[in-house]
């Protein structure tokens, strides 16, 4: 503590020594004073010069380094720690909706009515009912069996009647549109009802509607039509 005393002493000294020999010398070489304002003398160059030479001797000596600040070309920055945080835009997602799959359409096997080579009539049934059922040329059918147009609405059941390899119906076999719901009326038979919808198999018929032989109906009962 007593040595650190000691330099700025010396250094105050040195300062003070050198102020005087600028004094002197102002007094000799610079313009003289105003009377009026002795404060307002400029000192000369040499003198400032003589003093920042002086003092930055002084401070070699002694060991005091004074680190000189650097302005910063960018102003003043803030600490480090203190910044503001800055807040993050949330990324907006977007999401694909899933495509929506075509619906799938299944078809309806279709019963494909095999032509017997003969087929024995059941009540309720005639010539012309057959001939759309199978798909056969009426014409052929009342032919092939001997039979004529004024015959064919008065044959009785249990007629066996022979049925043409060839030919077609040659108009819309349907009567009735179906797939549908027929409700049973008196004096129905499987029979009679699959020839109402011209192109309908009273077996299939039966079929969907879990009904076996004797295929006994009763009135008012509904039926799926296939």
């Amino acid at each position: 503590m007593k040595s650190r005393n000691t330099l700025v002493g010396q250094v105050l000294l040195v300062i003070l020594a050198l102020s005087l020999t600028a004094c002197e010398r102002s007094a000799s070489t610079s313009p003289q004073a105003d009377p009026l304002f002795p404060e307002a003398a400029t000192p000369s160059m040499e003198l400032v010069q003589e003093l920042q030479f002086g003092t930055q001797t002084a401070q070699a000596e002694s060991g005091i380094v004074v680190a000189e600040e650097t302005p910063d070309p960018f102003g003043t920055l803030p600490p480090l720690g203190n910044e503001t945080p800055i807040a993050e835009t949330p990324t907006e997602t977007f999401v694909l909706d899933a495509p929506t799959p075509d619906p799938v359409i299944v078809a309806q096997p279709t019963v494909e009515t095999v032509r017997p080579a003969t087929y024995t009539l059941q009540k309720g049934e005639f010539p012309y009912c057959i001939a759309r059922r199978f798909n056969v040329n009426p014409a052929d059918l009342l032919s092939l069996n001997g039979l004529t147009r004024a015959q064919s609405d008065s044959l009785q059941p249990g007629l066996v009647l022979r049925i043409p390899t060839t030919g077609v119906f040659g108009s819309e076999r349907a009567l009735l549109a179906h797939p549908a719901t027929y409700i049973v009326q008196s004096g129905d038979s499987i029979y009679s009802i699959a020839c109402k919808f011209g192109d309908v198999d009273p077996v299939n018929i039966a079929a969907v509607n879990g009904l076996g032989a004797p295929y006994t109906l009763t009135v008012g009962t509904s039926l799926q039509i296939p």
